[in-house]
């Protein structure tokens, strides 16, 4: 009988360290570990996080029947490291370095996803891994190129949840992912719209650097010479400049929350301008879909949305009536 692998899966992310033990395909075990923005105030990088983050995900993990030191091996959500291909990696020295040590890394807590798995092997001598780590990159080169050559189109997007949405989308209709044509729309703090073609996702927003639908918290697509204007209006410091790009932009500068379920009940109850900004939001996704959909020559076999948002009827309702009048897809 083919023995089946235990495995520690951990998912870092900003206000959460999210976890998950499986047995082969079966799931034993999904929990979740919250951290308070002011426990989270006391540490100065977001590497230093590591120590706190691993002590309760082992502690939540013993009180629901489980030990660390009985899995098979443990994987992590990849962080901001060098471009690599769609795919299951080792952690060794070098994506290490690249997880702790690169400028871009303490930009996001997915990093802390392959530092703790790999800190955990160390420990029981167990193998480690990240899985579509947020920097994947199979785009075409065309989709790289911008109007001015001193910059190219970045790559940081939700890459694992992207792929994984579309595989279970294949299982449940009875399809290869690798034969479809796809438009997925991530929908969280950040969003990604992707095009994957035959199983490469070939373009697609980058969700930190201001591309895009605007997020709950990002800024998305904004005029350079406005955005110019503002950063030599004097007003802003570079650091507030980059916070209103990525952190305090979208629903968070409109509203001084990253709460779409706030805004959305707001909508609800009567707010007008919440209603016109939750619908620009979802307009704006709509439209990302349909550029989407031209990079895959207006052949796409299902569009896809996904992501905390995805479960708000308002702004999915919204999305998939454009979506459908345009693409000729229905969005699930």
């Amino acid at each position: 009988m083919e023995k089946k692998y235990r495995v520690l899966a951990i998912n870092p992310g900003s206000t959460s360290t999210k976890v998950g033990i499986y047995e082969g395909s079966e799931m034993l075990y999904e929990g979740t570990v919250r951290h308070s923005r002011e426990e989270l105030a006391e540490f100065t990088t977001i590497y230093a996080q590591k120590d706190m983050r691993l002590k309760l995900v082992e502690s939540l993990i013993e009180e629901n029947g489980f030990k660390a030191s009985e899995m098979d091996a443990f994987v992590g959500r990849g962080g901001i490291i060098r471009p690599l291909k769609s795919g299951v990696y080792n952690i060794g020295e070098k994506l290490m370095d690249d997880l702790i040590n690169l400028p871009s890394a303490q930009r996001h807590a997915s990093m802390l996803g392959g530092v703790i798995a790999k800190a955990f092997g160390d420990q029981y001598g167990k193998p480690s891994f990240i899985v579509d780590p947020v920097t994947v990159d199979e785009r075409d080169e065309i989709a790289k190129i911008t109007g001015l050559p001193q910059i190219k189109r970045d790559c940081i997007f939700h890459c694992l949840n992207q792929k994984s949405v579309c595989r279970y989308h294949c299982r449940l209709n009875g399809l290869k992912y690798e034969d479809l044509n796809l438009v997925v729309a991530h929908m969280g703090g950040g969003i990604s719209v992707a095009a994957h073609r035959k199983g490469v996702i070939v373009d697609v927003t980058d969700a930190i650097s201001g591309e895009g639908p605007f997020t709950p918290e990002r800024c998305g697509y904004i005029p350079a010479k406005q955005l110019a204007d503002l950063i030599y209006s004097g007003k802003y410091s570079s650091d507030e400049v980059y916070k209103l790009i990525s952190g305090k932009g979208g629903l968070m500068a409109h509203f001084n929350t990253n709460s779409a379920l706030d805004v959305e009940k707001a909508a609800e109850s009567g707010d007008e301008h919440a209603k016109m900004i939750y619908d620009a939001m979802g307009y704006n996704i709509a439209k990302a879909c349909g550029q989407m959909a031209t990079v895959l020559c207006g052949k796409v076999d299902a569009v896809i949305l996904t992501g905390g948002l995805a479960y708000s009827k308002m702004l999915t309702d919204y999305i998939t009536e454009r979506v459908t009048r345009t693409v000729g897809r229905g969005a699930g």
